[in-house]
């Protein structure tokens, strides 16, 4: 915001409250309440707004409190955000970052407990990527503000307290990338957003079992990053990918669509996938961690893969 000032921020209490996570703490005071715009409770009304200001030559960042609210957005994100640049025969560009938390929390309910990227996956036009780190959460952001194209973000509600030491110098990440966790020989584990660190508890594990997993966070989950992910199926063979997706139509079942596709004469055993349960998130703690993907699954599904 500092280098740029098209770039604003739209977003029930973004404003001088900081967000609801504390993600635009101190924005409001350095750039003032047009460019850090507190917002009605109108999920569709603002993100309208913030495609209207992309057309005009801003770049807005819409931020959905839960990403579960931005299901009221729908018709904007789908049949404006991401078809007027076609529609418009390339007049217009939709400069966007569309960002908010998501994913299972701590008892937060089932309407609050949503990973909502299988509902975006089909909407052409739009880019998706997830965070899983402060240095990637901090690198994707800048390249999706930077970006002429709509992009959603995924940030997960149990990472934000993450803690890592980032470079004082610029960097800029690929949102088309993936990011090797860990290279391994056996199998491959494709991953992504707070799975990612459920994988590399799952990892330390295999690895005192004599198992040598290659883990990668996939970060781009349209367009996938195949370069990455094909090169490490033709060393190991052998593929599990774990989520926190719902298993029916959500990111893995596209992941595993696109590796049948494009390496199946590598494979030496199914590809397996991982996701959370095709239920509304329980609110009681021990129901909630049942419908998701715990390290103990993991380690057992590599041990099957392996055999």
């Amino acid at each position: 915001m500092k280098l740029d000032p098209t770039v604003c921020v739209f977003g029930e209490d973004v404003g001088h409250y900081g967000g609801s996570y504390k993600v635009t703490k101190g924005l409001a005071d350095m750039f003032g309440d047009l460019r850090v715009l507190d917002t009605p409770l109108a999920e569709n009304s603002f993100t309208g707004m913030g495609v209207g200001a992309g057309m005009k030559g801003l770049r807005p960042v819409v931020e959905g409190m839960n990403m579960g609210f931005l299901l009221l957005a729908y018709n904007q994100i789908s049949n404006n955000c991401g078809m007027l640049h076609y529609t418009s025969g390339g007049q217009f560009k939709i400069p966007l970052v569309i960002r908010g938390p998501g994913g299972v929390g701590r008892q937060l309910g089932a309407e609050h407990s949503q990973g909502l990227e299988s509902y975006f996956q089909s909407i052409p036009g739009l880019q998706m990527v997830a965070c899983s780190t402060p240095y990637n959460a901090k690198g994707l952001m800048k390249a999706a503000i930077r970006s002429e194209n709509p992009v959603v973000l995924f940030e997960h509600v149990l990472l934000y307290n993450l803690k890592e030491k980032i470079p004082d110098e610029e960097y800029v990440l690929c949102l088309e990338e993936a990011e090797m966790v860990r290279p391994g020989e056996h199998v491959t584990i494709l991953t992504y957003s707070r799975m990612r660190h459920h994988v590399m508890q799952a990892a330390k594990t295999l690895v005192n079992k004599g198992y040598d997993p290659e883990v990668i966070d996939i970060r781009s989950l349209k367009p996938f990053d195949l370069h990455t992910i094909g090169n490490s199926i033709k060393k190991t063979h052998r593929v599990l990918i774990v989520e926190e997706c719902m298993r029916t139509g959500g990111i893995g079942a596209s992941l595993r669509s696109a590796i049948i596709d494009n390496f199946w004469d590598y494979l030496d055993a199914p590809i397996m996938c991982l996701s959370s349960q095709d239920v509304p998130t329980p609110y009681a703690s021990t129901l909630e961690d049942a419908t998701v993907v715990q390290p103990a699954q993991i380690v057992a599904a590599v041990e099957q893969i392996c055999q």
